[in-house]
């Protein structure tokens, strides 16, 4: 199964034959893929502007082919991004133009996706001393660029532990504090936090 985030909203590709053991509520939207991608383009404009549904399941025989498909509409973007530990089993976070985030960032030419990470997180809060585990999940989600285009960023995620120690906010990506923190700290407090960061959490166990 593959799931989109599109504006806070969930758009999920499956196989046909694997539609029912997946149980979705019979409440959202589930519909057939006809092959033809300007329907995949209508439900991606209805996530975008609207919250009428905040579910929707396409189906297809062959979802391989749905996925290709789908992401032959966007500008693919791949990045790589680090939950990171310290002793204290609390999380690094970053806030970010009002939503509370993890540290991540495009995969240069040429990188590997676990030396992205790392730098991605050395660069966006400052630290070092950091030690890569295993791979959590992977994350898609798309957004507007600045000449108009649809993206789809597919970021993988690496748990990571690092020793408490001065953290630097990136200021020039926007950054405005780097802060270890408790998952739950936020969520009691009504934090604003991104859909795809709160899965990723959840996928480490720390929600």
């Amino acid at each position: 199964m593959y799931k989109i985030n599109i504006n806070d909203n969930t758009l999920y590709l499956i196989q046909t034959d694997k539609l029912e053991k997946a149980n979705f509520d019979k409440s959202i939207l589930i519909s057939p893929y006809s092959g033809k991608s300007k329907i995949l383009l209508s439900y991606i404009d209805m996530l975008e502007k609207t919250n009428r549904f905040s579910e929707v399941v396409i189906h297809f025989h062959d979802v391989k082919q749905l996925k290709a498909d789908f992401e032959q509409l966007f500008k693919v973007i791949k990045a790589s991004g680090g939950v990171v530990l310290n002793t204290e089993n609390k999380v690094l976070m970053i806030y970010r133009r009002g939503f509370w985030d993890l540290p991540k960032g495009k995969i240069d030419n040429g990188e590997k996706k676990k030396q992205a990470a790392i730098r991605e997180v050395e660069e966006e809060t400052g630290i070092d001393n950091i030690t890569i585990y295993k791979k959590i999940t992977t994350t898609r989600h798309t957004y507007r660029l600045k000449n108009g285009r649809r993206a789809l960023k597919i970021t993988f995620w690496y748990e990571m532990t690092a020793p408490t120690q001065k953290l630097t906010p990136q200021l020039e990506e926007d950054i405005e504090i780097a802060k270890w923190l408790s998952p739950n700290e936020l969520i009691m407090n009504d934090a604003e936090i991104y859909s795809n960061i709160l899965d990723v959490l959840e996928c480490a166990k720390l929600v």
